[in-house]
């Protein structure tokens, strides 16, 4: 069950955390991954893990939030038959503190990036009678987190652009599910508790952790095994969902 053999698969941000747990997944699953990262260390760093374990893959580097690179690196790829958008950046502020720049930089890269990848594969997709589509969106799309504004401004937007594609594309064979994680740790949270709280790094560590009610942070390969799923033949049945995956975070957190 769930191989993607033969199946050309782009992931955006598939270099490190989430990205790179599905990467090598898919991967193991037959697919032929095609790895979009603006840093590309990071993806030829994936590449390598893949293809010396016999898988395939292809790294790109890639701005998903510049449309002719994207555009360009897409025709590059040729076939897709799945795309998943999960490059994405974090913001800490409120409405009253995020100022334009910081606003603008977090919607250039999850909102526009995504719309940007929808933009240049649907054709694709359209052309080759289906396709699937996910979006990693966030539990900051249902409910409200402290100082996450222009975070949760854009997964909410990943949330309707799923909704939307998913109806738009229903009889053109395409199907679009998103995922919301809540914490997961990766990389991007170490070095977010290294920054920030320096000399405390195991208490904070602890202390976000058992922000879930399960007691513990997500791990990227879960989210991935979930994603394989909803990529999968399997989920065939399957558009126009969101699926949280947050130990519990927004129905027993209260």
């Amino acid at each position: 069950m769930f191989k993607l053999t033969g199946k050309s698969v782009v992931i955006t941000g598939g270099g490190s955390g989430i990205g790179k747990a599905m990467s090598v997944l898919f991967a193991k699953q037959g697919a032929t991954v095609n790895i979009i990262e603006v840093n590309s260390d990071a993806a030829n760093e994936t590449v390598n893990e893949i293809t010396t374990t016999h898988g395939k893959a292809i790294g790109y580097t890639c701005d998903v939030s510049n449309q002719q690179q994207v555009l360009n690196t897409f025709g590059k790829i040729g076939k897709i038959d799945i795309l998943v958008n999960n490059a994405g950046i974090a913001h800490i502020g409120r409405a009253d503190n995020t100022n334009e720049a910081d606003f603008d930089r977090v919607y250039n890269v999850n909102v526009k990036g995504v719309y940007n990848c929808l933009f240049a594969a649907i054709p694709v997709m359209k052309a080759n009678k289906g396709g699937m589509i996910l979006n990693i969106a966030s539990i900051a799309a249902h409910v409200g987190i402290t100082d996450r504004f222009a975070y949760s401004t854009s997964k909410g937007a990943i949330h309707a652009m799923t909704l939307s594609v998913a109806r738009d594309y229903l009889h053109d064979g395409i199907r679009c599910n998103s995922i919301s994680p809540a914490r997961v740790h990766t990389p991007f949270v170490d070095g977010f508790i290294a920054k920030n709280y320096a000399g405390k790094e195991a208490e904070m560590f602890e202390k976000l952790s058992k922000t879930q009610p399960i007691g513990r942070m997500g791990k990227s390969e879960e989210v991935a095994a979930l994603a394989l799923y909803l990529c999968s033949d399997e989920a065939g049945f399957i558009t126009g969902c969101d699926y949280p995956i947050d130990g519990g975070f927004i129905t027993l957190n209260n």
